[in-house]
């Protein structure tokens, strides 16, 4: 069952070819810890330029080349359908109808612009630090951006209908233990950073889902699946920020 929701999860939130089918995705659908173990591995991955004796800003770059290969922009539209719901006034159905629409607003593109400017002076802060520590700070990030949208699958509400509803319909907060469970692994790299700094980088991604938890079912009526894709965005932007602040700091 884990394996089958771990190439599932692959599947679903990255282009990495593992052939998945109708069984995968029943069982990530139900597995929140997949988002987690994801992560681990989109993590790793976009982070291997970080430790090649190159420039920082070589660097940097190959490491946000890597993370938009590896997962593509599905991720991204969701962020810009919500930064379009965002600047839309009204009541919830009337932000519902603009985060369906397909066209992308000054909103959006606001938003996404605003999140890759910040993305890319995080990957530039990361890649300053020791190669060993980018790493470890990257890795992080990425695990804590996942399991924030974890965090949303087990206490969030649908919005409507469709692949959100889908996720949040087969879990609840007693699924929470495992996904907690799951952010242990990262006191192995702890050490190369010092605990603030991969604590920092983990746990202020899913602080930050949670706000846009709390944004959506507020202002959408619940949550979707680019409420799911603006979190994930958000929150790497975020563990970024934050893991190089408290590595420079504490």
């Amino acid at each position: 069952m884990a394996l089958t929701a771990l190439r599932g999860g692959v599947a679903f939130l990255t282009r990495l070819p593992v052939g998945a089918d109708d069984a995968a995705w029943e069982a990530f659908r139900r597995t929140p810890l997949a988002f987690t173990l994801v992560g681990y591995l989109v993590g790793a991955l976009a982070a291997l330029p970080l430790l090649l004796p190159i420039p920082v800003p070589t660097a940097a770059a190959l490491y946000l080349a890597m993370l938009y290969l590896l997962t593509g922009v599905t991720h991204a539209d969701g962020l810009a359908d919500a930064g379009d719901a965002a600047a839309v006034h009204g009541d919830p159905d009337r932000r519902l109808a603009v985060l369906k629409d397909s066209q992308t607003g000054v909103g959006g593109a606001l938003a996404l612009s605003l999140s890759l400017v910040a993305l890319g002076l995080g990957a530039l802060g990361v890649a300053g630090t020791l190669p060993r520590t980018a790493f470890a700070l990257a890795l992080a990030a990425e695990v804590g951006a996942k399991t924030g949208m974890a965090t949303l699958v087990c206490t969030g509400r649908a919005a409507h209908e469709g692949m959100g509803s889908a996720l949040l319909s087969a879990n609840d907060a007693s699924n929470l233990l495992p996904v907690a469970v799951s952010l242990l692994p990262l006191l192995l790299v702890a050490p190369v950073t010092g605990e603030a700094g991969v604590v920092a980088a983990a746990l202020s991604p899913v602080a930050g889902a949670v706000l846009v938890g709390r944004w959506a079912e507020n202002h959408l009526g619940g949550v979707s699946g680019d409420v799911f894709g603006a979190a994930n965005e958000l929150g790497r932007v975020v563990g970024l920020h934050a893991g190089v602040v408290a590595w420079t700091l504490f």
